[in-house]
């Protein structure tokens, strides 16, 4: 919730508005002497500063002034009948709204409403134009065994406010399974703002996802909410978090236990309430033994575990996803053939889904909208040199060659065409006899 400094020489006023305002769940600051509210505004960072405008030797005006020179607060001016004008003279120079005296409370909680909107829209307007700009996520294919028992664990964690550590290798999809978690829990109307832990360096790392107060280093010439504020009533989704480092989850520990942290170059504590998924493609159990990762913090994230299965685990899903890819950018031959389907089943798939979709872009392109055959796959294989039998890089004599050549030939007319039964008659894996098949030219 936005953090309220209230500014009036009556009592009675702030004791009012101060109650009203607090009742609604702001944290509220407020003070009878505005010479006390200008140290207040140099000392501690406000998200909203409510001053009356007629005041003795410090007025509404002075406080605008002093707020602007400050940070980014927005300034609401409580004034009576006879000072309209003036106020809308201030908000011509930078005050967000006026409000005349006398007001029922529940007017001044909508502004006030309106106001902590909008300071969490201006953050995400400035988010949405860099790395989140036009981020759109696939939907979730996969009847596999392997994707069906990850979905169950996603079901049942969804609609609580868990925090839930995925695992998994690089390219599965962990981003994907937090944006259903996201998309199935109570929270899902509520900002899903992900942050790649690996991509930033510490000190900016710890600016983007605690903000910073203007003037905190060079070039903070404003203030600047993180991903923690963004995310409030939210998800927050902490992506690669095995390459923080130990200081900055000493942080992360913080907010996870206290839901609060203090901007960098600032000194009031920011309150928040975001669910945390994070995510890992590396061994944190080792990592704590290497001292590379906090004990009390993975506890804190492995509250719920969920592993995303690699690729080579969801042989299955593979057809499915090669043609939901080639659905998505509209290509008009996406059925894929036996012999396509075969070939992409027998890969490993080191790059897991990743991978499988830079494969599919390429042979869309090779194939110009033709069908996509064999040759517009392009997985490469180590042992397409090497004659069946053999595994180290010594030539062969023709004779070897040509006899493997009609061995291939042989099993494929004894098994009808069927390559993965002539495979089996060779005792050798499909990707193999494609690889050898390509060799010679069959």
């Amino acid at each position: 919730m936005a953090n309220i400094l209230v500014i009036d020489d009556e009592t009675k006023m702030t004791y009012l508005v101060e109650g009203a305002l607090s009742e609604a769940g702001f944290t509220v600051t407020a003070v009878n002497s505005p010479a006390e509210a200008l140290k207040l505004i140099d000392q501690h960072s406000y998200d909203i500063i409510i001053t009356d405008l007629t005041m003795p030797d410090v007025s509404g005006m002075d406080i605008l002034e002093k707020a602007r020179q400050k940070g980014d607060a927005e300034v609401v001016l409580m004034t009576a009948y006879g000072t309209v004008e003036t106020a809308v003279e201030a908000m011509k120079k930078g005050a967000a709204d006026y409000i005349m005296k006398p007001f029922p409370m529940d007017e001044l909680v909508i502004i006030c409403r309106k106001l902590e909107q909008r300071l969490k829209l201006r953050g995400l307007s400035s988010l949405l134009a860099g790395d989140l700009k036009n981020a759109l996520y696939d939907k979730f294919i996969g009847k596999s065994s392997a994707a069906k028992e990850m979905l169950e664990m996603i079901t049942k964690v969804a609609p609580t406010e868990a925090t839930v550590l995925l695992t998994g290798k690089s390219g599965t999809g962990k981003e994907l399974a937090a944006h259903l978690i996201h998309e199935n829990s109570s929270r899902k109307d509520q900002p899903f703002i992900p942050v790649n832990c690996a991509a930033l360096t510490e000190t900016l790392l710890e600016s983007e996802l605690f903000g910073h107060e203007k003037g905190a280093f060079t070039g903070a010439d404003r203030r600047k909410l993180g991903r923690f504020e963004l995310a409030d009533g939210g998800t927050i989704f902490l992506d690669e978090i095995g390459e923080t480092s130990p200081a900055l989850q000493a942080k992360l520990l913080r907010v996870l236990e206290e839901r609060q942290f203090v901007r960098v170059g600032g000194i009031d504590n920011v309150e928040v309430d975001v669910r945390v998924i994070a995510a890992t493609n590396k061994n944190l159990k080792d990592e704590i033994g290497k001292n590379n990762f906090r004990e009390d913090l993975f506890f804190r994230l492995n509250v719920f575990p969920v592993k995303i299965p690699t690729l080579a685990e969801r042989a299955d899903d593979i057809p499915e996803l090669a043609e939901y890819f080639l659905t998505r950018s509209q290509y008009k031959n996406k059925q894929l053939s036996a012999d396509v389907v075969d070939l992409l089943r027998s890969y490993d798939w080191p790059g897991n889904i990743r991978e499988l979709k830079n494969i599919i872009e390429r042979a869309k392109i090779l194939a110009g909208g033709e069908p996509i055959e064999i040759e517009h796959i392009g997985i490469e294989d180590e042992t397409e040199s090497v004659p069946l039998g053999r595994t180290d890089n010594i030539s062969v004599e023709s004779g070897l060659e040509a006899t493997e050549k009609e061995m291939i030939i042989k099993a494929l007319e004894k098994s009808g065409g069927n390559k993965t039964d002539a495979a089996k008659s060779l005792k050798i894996t499909r990707r193999r006899l494609y690889s050898r098949m390509k060799y010679h030219n069959i």
